[in-house]
């Protein structure tokens, strides 16, 4: 019985572990209200933890709500994430959109063998590949020159169909006038 008892606890102990990792997993989706509806994005922690972490606390305080798609090339991906700039709520600067980032630090890169698909979800750059802060981009189409260039923070798992409907930019680097913007981003359950 006393075996019987242990074998009990040992497991209870197993299934409250368990449930604490899948509630922590649960939190790992990114949903992004567009105009046209929600888009859900499954994060990667274990491909990119810093750069996930730092996506899932600038959303929990709200610093991506109204922030603008500066860069939408057709065929190629639409660009996101400028906190700085990029606010179309309050002090929004299309000319310096895409140039900013956020109040943490830029983070190192965390470069993966996970490919850039149709759906994927890297973040943006400048030419340091340390250089990444708030910034991040969703693949309208595969991207293979660009796997272990970018760090991969994610994939689109819901709503694929209304990142298609993201107004595109103008001209060779994808600027758009009158973006669409982030409504509203939210971290938890899909």
């Amino acid at each position: 019985m006393k075996l019987f008892h242990l074998a009990l606890a040992g497991f209870l102990g197993l299934a409250a572990f368990a449930g604490s990792a899948l509630s922590a997993a649960a939190d790992d989706f990114l949903t992004i209200q567009l105009k046209d509806g929600p888009v859900v994005i499954q994060l990667m922690p274990d491909v990119a933890p810093k750069h996930v972490a730092q996506i899932e606390a600038l959303a929990k305080k709200g610093a991506y709500d109204n922030v603008a798609f500066h860069r939408v090339i057709d065929g190629f991906m639409a660009q996101t994430g400028d906190v700085q700039y990029g606010n179309m709520a309050k002090g929004y600067n299309p000319q310096k959109a895409g140039t900013g980032g956020s109040d943490m630090p830029d983070l190192p890169a965390e470069f993966s063998k996970v490919p850039f698909k149709r759906g994927t979800v890297g973040m943006a750059r400048a030419q340091d590949p340390n250089s990444a802060n708030s910034q991040f981009f969703i693949m309208f189409a595969d991207g293979d020159f660009l796997n272990g260039q970018y760090t991969v923070v994610g994939k689109v798992v819901s709503g694929m169909e209304l990142v298609d409907k993201i107004k595109r930019g103008e001209g060779q680097n994808g600027e758009v006038s009158n973006p669409d913007r982030m409504v509203k981003v939210t971290v938890g359950r899909k």
